[in-house]
């Protein structure tokens, strides 16, 4: 189970979601920081996010959700930001997969043969045969369909004007089936790093902000105790919500995550080439 995470202690990863696109920028105080910059000098600062600036949710996700919810992603936007990152396993990861459903399809197909073709072997040494195959051949093509899941093969900025004036975070995945899988992080202090194998990072299952005392300006980013907000939805090819990772606000700035419908949690990236 994930630790609780504040938002005075970010990670590294963090900082480094800002250098999008060959871009650098610089840190400043907690209360001078309002959205991502590109025109500074050589240090790195955290996205900031107003509490009033995310979609709110209070219902689970359907397919209908998409007309009301924040704008879904799409090619032909000409608001859309060019892709910053393109996972350099892609292909590897595409093929893997190609290969596995393939072997599945091929072993599904050469099974009722066993029991077909003449052969001294009795009944129950074909059905253990059979058997074996069939289980060894799905085992193989679910670890492939894990581990790949989470493999994000395009990044890119959300544009501030698709995202309440701040710029967000788009990751692409790939289902078993090489389906696409938008995931869309509306605060990227939400993405913790993770001990999962095959994932780098993962959307926190609970938070803890600052007292007002401390940081007013972060402490006004939790809502009021029972309160909901979407921090993250995944949109299939078609641009409709799969799924959402929503935060509860409790007291004291405390949330506990959860999600909603098939939302992406986990994601692999390589944080050398961000």
């Amino acid at each position: 189970m994930l630790q609780l995470t504040t938002f005075r202690l970010a990670s590294y990863r963090a900082h480094r979601l800002a250098a999008f696109n060959s871009s650098v920028v610089c840190y400043r105080s907690a209360r001078a920081l309002n959205s991502w910059t590109t025109s500074c000098g050589p240090q790195k600062q955290r996205p900031q996010l107003t509490a009033r600036s995310r979609h709110l949710s209070t219902s689970p996700s359907t397919a209908d959700d998409a007309a009301l919810s924040t704008k879904a992603p799409s090619s032909g936007d000409s608001q859309a930001e060019p892709v910053t990152y393109h996972g350099p396993l892609t292909q590897t990861f595409r093929r893997l997969k190609i290969f596995s459903l393939t072997s599945l399809g091929l072993s599904c197909i050469m099974t009722p043969f066993i029991f077909i073709v003449e052969s001294s072997l009795p009944l129950s040494a074909r059905i253990v045969l059979a058997m074996t195959a069939l289980s060894t051949s799905s085992i193989s093509t679910a670890l492939v369909g894990w581990s790949g899941a989470s493999y994000v093969i395009d990044l890119q900025r959300v544009s501030p004007v698709d995202n309440g004036g701040i710029e967000g975070i788009e990751m692409t995945t790939l289902t078993l089936t090489l389906k696409k899988l938008v995931t869309r992080v509306y605060d990227a202090d939400f993405l913790v790093d993770t001990k999962r194998p095959f994932a780098k990072w993962a959307l926190a299952q609970s938070v803890l902000l600052p007292p007002p005392k401390e940081d007013a300006l972060m402490a006004v980013k939790g809502g009021a105790p029972g309160e909901e907000e979407t921090i993250a939805e995944t949109f299939n090819a078609a641009g409709e919500i799969v799924g959402r990772w929503i935060v509860k606000w409790e007291n004291d700035g405390a949330g506990t995550c959860r999600g909603t419908g098939k939302v992406v949690r986990y994601f692999n990236v390589h944080e050398e080439l961000l």
